[in-house]
C-alpha cells in the first residue's frame, strides 16, 4: 500500500489525477455543508434531500454542473406538477394511482434513454420527483402541495450551493479545452501519417478471400487505437457542450467546433481493412511520400501554434497535395491506383474542411445540427423495466403495509432512472445496487460511532463528509464509477438526519435499510433476470439499421448535400453501439472483422454520396446517368442479395469508362467510375455483413449463427 502511494507521488500523470479528484472532492463535501446549514436554517422538512442533490450535480466540469443543474430543476418541477395531478385524480383509488405512476416512470425511463448527456436528468428527476413528494404524502392527500414544495426547495437549496461553490473555486478558461482540440487535431493527423509510413508492412489482399479483395488483416493494436480515438474525440465533443454553457468563447462557436470533431471521427473511421491501398510500385510509393510529407508539414505547422493561425497556410498546403492527386489521377492507368488515388483526394478535402471547421467561426459547420442516435429496442425496454419495478413495488407497500415500503419504492424508481441514462442498464444494475447495498453498513458504522458524538453542526458534518467522501472519490473511476455513484447519491438515505433531528430509532433505521436492500434485489431482477438484455439481438438491429440506412441513401434521389455529415455522424453513433454490444458476446478477432465491417459502411455511403453528385452534373452522358441510377435502383436488393447489387455497381462502372480507356475519358466519368467500383468491392468483402440472413442475424442455437462473420450467404448473381 505505501509503495503503491509512493508511485502516485513520483508519477506525473497520476499525481495529476489525485489532485483533480481531491480538488473536486472538497469543492463537493464543502457544497454539502452549505447546503445542509442551508436547509437546516431554512427548516425544510426534508434538509438530507439537498445534500441528495448535491451528490447527484456536483462534477467537476463547471459547464456540465450548470447544465445539469438546470435539467434537475426542469425535472423536479415537472415531476412535482405531475405528482399534484395524479393525487388529484385518484386520490380515492391506490391501485389507479400506482398505475399512472408505473406509466409516468415509464416514460421517463424511456426519454431519459433517447436524451442527450445531461438533458437526460430532467427525466430522471421527472419520474422519481413524484415518488419523492407523494410518498409522505399518501395517508394525508390535501399534504401534497406542501410536499412537493418542500422537495423543490430542497432541490433549488442544492442545486444553487453546488452551482456557487463550484463556479467561485473552479478556473473557467476557454483555451484549455482549445488546447485539448488542439492536440487532438495533432494526433488525428499523427494517425493518418503512421498508417501511410507503414502502408507497405500491411498485407494489400487476404488470399482467402479472391484476388478481387481489399480486406487485409490489421494488427490488434491499430484497432485498439482507432477505438480510443474515437472514444476521446465522443468524450471531447461532450466537453464542448458542456462548456458552451457556461463559456462564450465556446458558445459562439460550439456548432462549427462539434462539426470538426464529427469530421475528425469520420476521418479516424474512414482507415479500416477495406481502404483502398495503391500497389506496391515506384509511382504509387511515390504518392504515399507526398501524403506523408504534406501530414509532416501539418505537425510541424501547428506546433507551437493555434489552429485559428496556422490554419490559412495548412489549408493551401491540402490543396496543393490534392490537386497533385488529381493530375495523377488522370495520368493513371490502373484502375487499383486509380481508386487509391481517388480515395486519397477526398480525405485531404474531409481533412481541409476538419482544420477550417476546427480553427475559425463562421464556416461551413454552423450549418449543421448533428442529431443523437434513437434506440428505440433499448428505450422500450428500458422503459418496460422502470414501470414494472415501479408497479410491483407499490402492490408490495400497498399489500403489506410495510411501512419502509416507501424507502424501497423511492430507491428501485430512482435508480432505474438513472441506470436508463447508461449505454448498458443492466451491465451497471449491479454495480448500482452493490454500490448501494455497501451504504448500509457504512451508515450503521456511521450510526454507531459518529452521529452519538455529534453536539453541532460542525461535527455533523464532518460525520457526513467522513461517509461520503469514498463515493464521491471514486464517482469517476472507469471501473468503480457506477457503484460509487449510488453509494454517494443514496448513502444520504441511510441516515435519519431531519430538522430537528431526533433519538434514532433502530428499529426504524433497520427497517428502511432493509427496504433499501430489497430495493437492490428487485433492481437487479428486473434488469438482469425478468428483462434481461439480449445483446446479439441488439447487435443485429443496429448491423439491419446500417443496412437500412445504406438503402434508404441510394434511393432517396437527393443528395444529402451540407446534410451528409449529420448522416455520417448518425451511423457513427451505430457504430460504437455495436461495438460495446459485441463485447458481450463475441471474441476480439470477430468484433474486430464487425466493426470494420460497419466502417466500412460509412466509406460505401460516402461513395453513394459522391456518386449521386456527379450523376446531378453536367459531366456524363444520358446513358452514364442512366447507367448509375439503375445501379442505385439495385440497392432495393441490398439486404436480401448484396452480392446482386455488387454485381450492377460493377457493370455500370464498365459503361462510364473501361479500364482500358481511362486515359481518353472526362476526369468526371473516371471519378464516377471509380467509385462505382470501390463500392462494389467494399459490397463484395462484406456480403455476410449485409445480408438479412447473415451470421449475426440468427440466434446463438442455429448452425447458421456460427458461419465465417462475413461470408456470401448467397453465391454472386450475373
Amino acid at each position: 500500500m505505501l509503495s503503491s502511494l509512493t508511485r502516485s507521488f513520483a508519477n506525473d500523470a497520476q499525481w495529476a489525477t489525485m489532485r483533480t479528484t481531491a480538488a473536486f472532492s472538497a469543492r463537493a463535501l464543502l457544497s454539502v455543508g452549505i447546503a445542509l446549514f442551508l436547509a437546516f436554517t431554512f427548516q425544510l422538512q426534508s434538509p438530507m434531500s439537498s445534500v441528495t442533490t448535491v451528490m447527484i450535480v456536483a462534477n467537476p466540469t463547471v459547464g456540465a454542473l450548470v447544465s445539469k443543474s438546470v435539467w434537475r430543476v426542469i425535472g423536479t418541477i415537472i415531476g412535482a406538477t405531475i405528482s399534484v395531478g395524479l393525487m388529484a385524480v385518484f386520490v380515492q383509488s391506490p391501485v389507479l394511482y400506482f398505475m399512472g405512476l408505473s406509466v409516468v416512470v415509464g416514460l421517463a425511463c424511456m426519454a431519459a434513454t433517447f436524451l442527450r448527456l445531461f438533458r437526460a436528468y430532467a427525466a430522471v428527476l421527472t419520474g422519481y420527483t413524484i415518488v419523492i413528494i407523494s410518498a409522505p404524502a399518501f395517508g394525508d392527500p390535501d399534504g401534497i402541495f406542501l410536499s412537493a414544495m418542500s422537495r423543490l426547495s430542497a432541490v433549488v437549496v442544492g442545486i444553487v450551493t453546488t452551482a456557487a461553490v463550484f463556479m467561485v473555486t473552479s478556473p473557467r478558461r476557454s483555451d484549455t479545452l482549445l488546447t485539448q482540440i488542439h492536440a487532438l487535431f495533432r494526433d488525428t493527423v499523427s494517425y493518418i501519417l503512421a498508417f501511410h509510413q507503414g502502408y507497405a508492412e500491411v498485407p494489400p489482399e487476404n488470399p482467402d478471400a479472391g484476388p478481387t479483395s481489399t480486406f487485409r488483416s490489421l494488427p490488434t493494436s491499430f484497432h485498439d487505437s482507432r477505438a480510443a480515438m474515437l472514444a476521446r474525440i465522443g468524450r471531447l465533443s461532450d466537453a464542448v457542450e458542456y462548456a458552451a454553457a457556461d463559456n462564450y468563447d465556446i458558445s459562439v462557436r460550439q456548432r462549427e467546433i462539434r462539426a470538426g470533431l464529427a469530421r475528425l471521427s469520420g476521418i479516424v473511421a474512414s482507415y479500416h481493412p477495406h481502404t483502398v491501398t495503391a500497389p506496391d510500385t515506384a509511382q504509387d510509393r511515390a504518392v504515399h511520400g507526398e501524403i506523408v510529407a504534406m501530414l509532416r508539414h501539418l505537425m510541424t505547422l501547428t506546433e507551437g501554434r493555434a489552429l485559428e493561425s496556422a490554419w490559412a497556410e495548412g489549408c493551401a498546403r491540402i490543396r496543393q497535395t490534392r490537386e497533385a492527386m488529381l493530375v495523377q489521377a488522370r495520368q493513371s492507368h490502373s484502375p487499383q491506383s486509380l481508386l487509391f488515388l481517388d480515395d486519397i483526394q477526398d480525405l485531404l478535402g474531409q481533412i481541409e474542411t476538419t482544420l477550417l471547421d476546427l480553427s475559425r467561426r463562421g464556416s461551413a459547420g454552423r450549418r449543421l445540427r448533428l442529431q443523437p442516435y434513437l434506440e428505440w429496442p433499448t428505450a422500450l425496454r428500458n422503459g418496460a423495466r422502470g414501470s414494472m419495478t415501479a408497479m410491483l413495488t407499490a402492490l408490495i407497500w400497498y399489500v403489506l403495509h410495510w411501512t419502509a415500503g416507501p424507502t424501497m419504492m423511492l430507491y428501485v424508481v430512482a435508480a432505474a432512472s438513472l441506470l436508463s441514462t447508461l449505454p448498458s442498464a443492466s451491465r451497471a444494475a449491479g454495480l448500482m445496487a452493490s454500490g448501494t447495498a455497501l451504504g448500509v453498513p457504512a451508515g450503521l458504522l456511521c450510526h454507531i460511532y459518529l452521529l452519538p458524538q455529534v453536539d453541532g453542526y460542525p461535527l455533523l458534518w464532518l460525520s457526513l463528509c467522513i461517509m461520503l467522501l469514498p463515493g464521491v472519490w471514486l464517482q469517476f473511476h472507469p471501473k468503480f464509477g457506477v457503484g460509487a455513484f449510488g453509494y454517494g447519491v443514496f448513502a444520504t438515505v441511510m441516515l435519519q438526519v431531519n430538522n430537528p433531528i431526533h433519538y434514532y430509532n433502530d428499529i426504524s433505521l433497520f427497517n428502511g435499510w432493509m427496504g433499501l436492500l430489497m430495493g437492490c434485489i428487485m433492481l437487479v431482477l428486473s434488469f438482469r433476470v425478468i428483462l434481461p438484455p439480449n445483446h446479439r439481438l441488439d447487435a443485429a438491429r443496429l448491423v439491419t439499421s446500417l443496412t437500412r440506412s445504406l438503402r434508404r441513401l441510394a434511393l432517396s434521389g437527393r443528395r444529402q448535400g451540407t446534410e451528409w455529415l449529420v448522416w455520417e455522424n448518425l451511423q457513427l453513433q451505430k457504430v460504437l453501439r455495436l461495438a460495446m454490444r459485441l463485447s458481450f458476446f463475441a471474441t476480439p478477432a470477430t468484433i474486430h472483422q464487425y466493426i470494420d465491417a460497419a466502417l466500412a459502411t460509412l466509406s460505401l455511403g460516402r461513395l453513394v454520396e459522391r456518386i449521386r453528385g456527379i450523376a446531378a452534373g453536367p459531366d456524363l452522358e444520358t446513358t452514364q446517368r442512366m447507367a448509375i441510377y439503375d445501379a442505385l435502383d439495385t440497392f432495393t436488393e441490398l439486404a436480401h442479395n448484396p452480392l446482386l447489387t455488387a454485381a450492377a455497381l460493377r457493370r455500370a462502372a464498365d459503361v462510364l469508362c473501361p479500364p482500358d480507356a481511362i486515359a481518353r475519358r472526362p476526369a468526371a466519368q473516371v471519378e464516377a467510375m471509380a467509385c462505382l467500383e470501390q463500392a462494389g468491392r467494399i459490397i463484395r468483402d462484406i456480403p455476410g455483413f449485409l445480408d438479412q440472413r447473415g451470421p449475426l442475424q440468427w440466434a446463438e442455437d442455429y448452425p447458421a449463427a456460427h458461419r465465417p462473420p462475413l461470408a456470401a450467404v448467397r453465391p454472386e448473381a450475373g
